[in-house]
């Protein structure tokens, strides 16, 4: 079993806990700026190659502009998440709006910035049209039914809210040449935190095989493939990393038969992945508050489901390291839990640990995405602040703890003095 291991010692946490009061997120720049540029050697045989960061991941600035130096593209799917690239100076081909349901200003503010409009349902196509005006480049999302199984967490294709069938991807192709849209691409997402490597080429044929027969059937050339995102991470530490030069040899195989000997390259390869960039390079740092003996032995955190809700959501596995106490046996079963007010507020069931006392320093494993991100103030949990490991091991805050004065803020505490009852 392959061990976690920390980018910061005891006496390091202490030290930034000092300033820096738990729970926080803390994330590991250089090992995120190793990740990317794994990433990117694995795909340079392709030309255009491009990651779009899944900022849903880790919506930070700080965070994206890092990935962006490194050179990737950002994934939006909200009105938010476009200004927060357009606040960056991000603009064109370097933004993809992935969206559902989408409003018409979010649509707007894409066009304005240049953004590639990934569309969702074929009745978009009229809906841009109308309100906002069809940009020269359009992608659509391809759901392939049951051509393609699904997993765990996404669910399975043909019961997902999101894409075109195969039939309205043929359609809406035709309907947009006819109406000038100029550049196209194709985009699937098909499954979440997926460790079979070889789930991705299967993905990549299927995809190029659409670009063959959309080409065949309409003679329009596809300029780019966007794969997706979903690819997993070792969150348990007998998991195995997914060989991304396995992938990219297995995807080029297929893009040599597929596209290149048909005629249609250069086609450019993108992907979306998130988790997969940031998720092994961020922690959760909280502290045991209490220990309680009743019909189990619970360790209560200065954290809750409210600062990392996957264990609750989806019962996940995150991994636990005790600051100092890493070569200590383990030998207490915890359910390691938070303060809020629901019984599923647990960030471990069962788990062997070290022996916990009040004020141990706990640290949560592969937080780096949907973690800080899918937070909530159910309760009046107030968000917790996130932090930046630099690369010469200085410590910057990259978003500070939210204060009760921020959670009140919505709300008009002198219209309650005058509101009649």
């Amino acid at each position: 079993m392959a061990a976690k291991q920390l980018p910061f010692s005891k006496e390091q946490l202490e030290k930034i806990i000092e300033n820096h009061p738990t729970p926080f997120h803390i994330y590991d720049e250089k090992a995120m700026r190793e990740n990317a540029r794994y990433f990117t050697k694995a795909f340079a045989w392709n030309e255009g190659f491009k990651e779009f960061y899944a900022i849903k991941s880790a919506p930070n600035p700080y965070l994206m502009k890092i990935l962006r130096e490194e050179g990737f593209g950002i994934d939006c799917s909200s009105i938010a998440e476009l200004e927060l690239a357009k606040r960056i100076g991000m603009s064109g081909d370097e933004i993809m709006l992935t969206s559902n349901d989408t409003p018409a200003y979010e649509f707007q503010l894409a066009k304005d910035l240049g953004a590639i409009i990934n569309l969702d349902d074929i009745s978009h196509i009229d809906f841009v049209e109308k309100h906002v005006g069809l940009p020269e480049t359009i992608c659509m999302r391809y759901n392939p039914g049951d051509l393609k199984q699904g997993n765990l967490i996404i669910g399975h294709p043909e019961e997902a809210k999101y894409g075109f069938t195969h039939k309205q991807m043929i359609e809406g192709y035709r309907i947009l040449k006819a109406k000038g849209v100029k550049r196209f691409g194709i985009h699937t997402m098909v499954a979440s935190n997926e460790l079979d490597k070889t789930y991705f080429i299967e993905t990549a044929e299927l995809l190029f095989k659409l670009v063959l027969e959309v080409y065949n059937e309409t003679g329009i050339k596809i300029e780019f493939a966007n794969l997706g995102g979903g690819v997993g991470i070792p969150y348990k530490p007998e998991d195995e990393r997914v060989d991304l030069e396995f992938v990219s040899a297995g995807i080029e195989k297929l893009y040599n038969e597929m596209i290149v000997a048909n005629g249609l390259a250069p086609l450019k390869i993108y992907f979306e992945l998130g988790r997969a960039i940031t998720g092994p390079y961020g922690y959760l740092v909280t502290k045991v508050r209490h220990i309680k003996e009743t019909y189990k032995t619970f360790a209560g955190l200065d954290a809750c489901m409210a600062n990392l809700m996957r264990p609750a959501l989806y019962g996940a596995y995150h991994h636990i390291t005790v600051a100092g106490k890493e070569n200590a046996e383990a030998t207490v079963k915890y359910d390691v839990t938070g303060s809020l007010c629901e019984n599923n507020d647990k960030f471990a069931i069962d788990r062997m640990l070290p022996e916990l006392e009040a004020d141990d320093i706990v640290v949560i494993h592969d937080a780096g995405a949907h973690g800080h991100s899918m937070g909530f103030n159910y309760n009046g949990k107030l968000r917790s602040a996130e932090l930046l490991l630099r690369e010469n091991g200085e410590v910057a805050e990259i978003r500070r703890a939210e204060t009760l004065e921020d959670y009140f803020a919505t709300l008009d505490f002198n219209g309650v003095k005058d509101f009649e009852i």
